[in-house]
């Protein structure tokens, strides 16, 4: 027995494959798994992960407000957020950092009928704007109106709960804020009735990263961190490279991410994916805070370190 045990340790370490211990990593998504989420799902099933010594677990969550608290409270080491939302959970005191960028535009769009009578924002004059979520959007929207001659009393503001391009179509509404190009477009162009879509960065807006990824403050000299990102940018550019071949490794993890809307939204993902993940651009994290600022939404424009890092940054 003794023998036996001895080879199969000698086998496990000669194997060259991820016989060796690895060490556990919790990442919470910020919602169901779908093309956003693609470098982790890739790095998990082509082996980047286990590559730099991780065994990662990935988690949907039953609220996606929710992650970035259970980070904050140190439920779990990573949680994938939005830039703009880490702004006010700073403002707000959760010991949060951005480590990453996973989707490096924005996906927020304001959308139309392509059909439809608004053919501009100016357009937007007395009609009905359908929303998912107050306060970031109600801010976003009054910019894009601002560039246009209009404010937030010029229109009416309706909560659609989440139904956005259902109400768009339904003609509950006339425009809908918060829809993301990469899904609520494609659902409207399948069921052939496309939209217009009004790109915040293109009306007044300041650029943002989308998708991010936060760990604790007190867990920035965890070295697991930057072994995480390493395996996040390689399996990034595996799929850059390999589109196809990574789709069809996204889509055999669940029959229900092979469709026509995730195949739809995988081809306009990927070239909105950062290249260089743990890379930050102070300038524009500084920019954005100063817009909140003036949208009220912050006090203060924080220096970029207090909710922001680039883990490979040594200082010099």
């Amino acid at each position: 027995m003794l023998r036996l045990a001895a080879l199969a340790l000698v086998l496990a370490l000669g194997s060259g494959g991820h016989a060796l211990a690895q060490e556990r990593l919790t990442v919470l998504l910020d919602w169901f798994v779908n093309p956003d989420h693609a470098p982790l799902v890739i790095a998990k099933e082509k082996g980047f992960f286990a590559d730099h010594g991780l065994e990662v677990e990935l988690i949907a969550p039953a609220d996606p407000n929710d992650p970035p608290k259970l980070v904050a409270a140190g439920r779990a080491e990573i949680a994938m957020s939005y830039q703009p939302q880490l702004h006010l959970q700073v403002a707000a005191g959760l010991p949060l950092r951005r480590i990453g960028t996973a989707v490096a535009t924005p996906l927020n769009s304001l959308v139309v009928l392509a059909d439809g009578p608004i053919k501009g924002l100016a357009d937007l004059a007395g009609k009905k704007v359908g929303f998912s979520v107050g306060g970031f959007e109600d801010a976003l929207l009054g910019a894009m109106l601002a560039k246009h001659g209009l404010g937030l009393d010029d229109i009416e503001l309706v909560n659609v709960n989440f139904s956005l391009s259902p109400a768009l179509v339904a003609g509950q509404v006339d425009a809908v804020i918060g829809a993301f190009r990469n899904f609520e477009l494609n659902q409207m162009e399948l069921i052939e009735r496309p939209g217009r879509a009004f790109y915040p960065e293109e009306e007044g807006v300041p650029a943002y990263d989308e998708l991010i990824y936060v760990a604790h403050v007190d867990t920035l000299g965890d070295a697991r961190l930057e072994r995480f990102m390493e395996a996040v940018e390689a399996a990034t550019h595996w799929i850059v490279n390999h589109p196809d071949e990574a789709w069809a490794v996204f889509a055999a993890t669940d029959p229900l991410l092979d469709d026509a809307l995730n195949r739809k939204a995988w081809a306009d993902t990927v070239p909105r994916l950062a290249l260089s993940p743990a890379a930050l651009d102070h300038h524009r994290y500084a920019r954005f805070a100063g817009f909140l600022v003036d949208q009220g939404l912050i006090d203060e424009a924080l220096p970029v370190g207090d909710y922001a890092v680039d883990l490979f940054d040594d200082g010099d």
